[in-house]
């Protein structure tokens, strides 16, 4: 079995190409572009909390990286640097290399280099810490929405909770569906290309991790606005699926990394024409409105109003 500092060399210690010095010291050294502001965000996925027992170990290591990218691209960040802290019942190499592989992986597809960390013995708990860059006064907010903004969303928010749901056994799945939904789970793609181009787009930005209203609040919190959210101007639900747990897991399940943002109605074509750029769905699904009390309120396709039982995940609810 290796000692802390052999798992380190075979597994984490790779070549680094946009750090003054990587892994092997007492720190890293980092160097800045000009003009640019640091962006940094911390995220902990704990076995049996944020994943199951038992998950494939490639997908863990994709994952533990993609979540904290997810926070970068609500930002609107470039991504650059990552730093791993993994505390680790044994030092399993049939287990710590395909890890680092899915690691590995996401790091390359996003162009970040893993400059560091730490390692120790106890239960299973990945804590990642991820850097980026954004042009100094460009980075996108919580804080900045608007009355009468545009509320949108990216991709398909619920997959990844309907994935949740069979891996539990709570439903099961179209075949087809289920592939799709294990996917969204196991492997996010955070959107960093769709954040960095809302940059002087969107009033405000935030990913989903915790479920689509629950971050929603978030935003209206920060910024001092209400809400109102068009159910039928989401995504349709997945046919084969009992439509009530799919619609929870829409509204409320976690996981989605999509990104939800704030625009003024005057960019609704800048929007859409964004989305064909990039292939990817973007739902315009409500609007901002003035309020201090921060209400939100889900609205059917004919203007009443739904009860909202449940808008997200909290670790302490």
């Amino acid at each position: 079995m290796p000692s802390e500092f052999e798992l380190i060399s075979r597994f984490f210690s790779r070549p680094t190409r946009q750090a003054v010095l990587g892994p092997g010291d007492d720190c890293a050294l980092l160097a800045p572009s000009a003009g640019m502001h640091l962006v940094i965000t911390t995220d902990m996925l704990v076995e049996g909390t944020h994943f199951l027992p038992g998950t494939d170990p490639w997908q863990l290591g994709w994952k533990v990286l993609a979540v904290s990218l997810s926070d970068l691209a609500a930002m609107g960040a470039e991504p650059r640097w990552a730093l791993l802290a993994a505390s680790l019942p044994e030092a399993c190499e049939a287990w710590l290399a395909p890890f680092a592989e899915g690691l590995f992986s996401c790091a390359g597809r996003y162009g970040v280099d893993l400059v560091g960390g730490d390692t120790t013995r106890g239960p299973l708990n990945l804590s990642l810490t991820a850097l980026g860059e954004v042009p100094a006064g460009t980075a996108l907010r919580r804080d900045r929405a608007l009355p009468g903004d545009d509320l949108w969303v990216s991709g398909q928010p619920g997959l990844a909770a309907l994935g949740l749901a069979q891996l539990q056994g709570r439903t099961k799945l179209p075949a087809a569906l289920a592939e799709r939904c294990l996917a969204a789970l196991q492997q996010p793609l955070p959107r960093v290309e769709l954040g960095r181009l809302l940059r002087g787009l969107a009033s405000a930005a935030i990913d989903v991790s915790d479920g689509l209203l629950a971050d929603l609040g978030h935003i209206l919190e920060r910024s001092a606005v209400a809400a109102e959210v068009f159910v039928a101007q989401l995504p349709a639900l997945p046919a084969g699926v009992d439509p009530v747990l799919a619609r929870q897991c829409q509204l409320a399940g976690g996981d989605d990394y999509e990104l939800l943002f704030s625009a003024c109605p005057e960019t609704r074509n800048e929007v859409v024409e964004l989305g064909k750029q990039l292939d990817l769905p973007l739902w315009r699904c409500g609007r901002l409105t003035a309020s201090d009390s921060h209400r939100l309120a889900l609205l059917d396709a004919n203007g009443r109003e739904l009860t909202i039982n449940r808008k997200g995940f909290d670790h302490f609810g």
